[in-house]
């Protein structure tokens, strides 16, 4: 039985993949945030990324649109590299920004309130022809 080698992606293939660009996929690996501490070239020096690689730009990903800052990513991908026996710190940096995740969440969801009652009002008033009783600004 022959064994299947594991398909490489090139990087415009990944970055169709993530949605995320060529330019960005480089600026992870230059960061240190790639699982992989080098990325996989073939004979003409194009990189070559695996499954796994993706897997992870997408978790990297996650944590950037959370706001996890970069310095955290990079640290938490060091930790894994280094495999076993560090496990409380990884979890430690995941429960900061858990923390900090969900008072982002609780402050946008009190921006979202205070936006909402706005667009009411204004539709309250568009609709009963009282706009004109909304803020504005006089001049002198």
């Amino acid at each position: 039985m022959k064994l299947e080698l594991e398909q490489e992606l090139s990087i415009s293939q990944v970055a169709e993949r993530t949605g995320i660009s060529a330019h960005s996929l480089r600026f992870y690996e230059r960061e240190g945030l790639m699982l992989s501490p080098r990325i996989s070239r073939d004979g003409g020096g194009r990189r070559r990324y695996k499954q796994a690689d993706v897997e992870w730009l997408g978790l990297c990903i996650k944590f950037r649109a959370s706001g996890m800052p970069i310095a955290q990513i990079r640290r938490y991908a060091e930790l894994v590299r280094q495999g076993m026996g560090n496990e409380q710190e990884r979890l430690a940096i995941l429960r900061e920004h858990q923390q900090r995740t969900v008072s982002q969440i609780a402050q946008l969801n009190d921006c979202l309130e205070l936006i909402s009652r706005k667009v009411d009002t204004y539709e309250q008033h568009l609709s009963a022809g009282t706009a004109q009783q909304l803020w504005s600004v006089e001049t002198t």
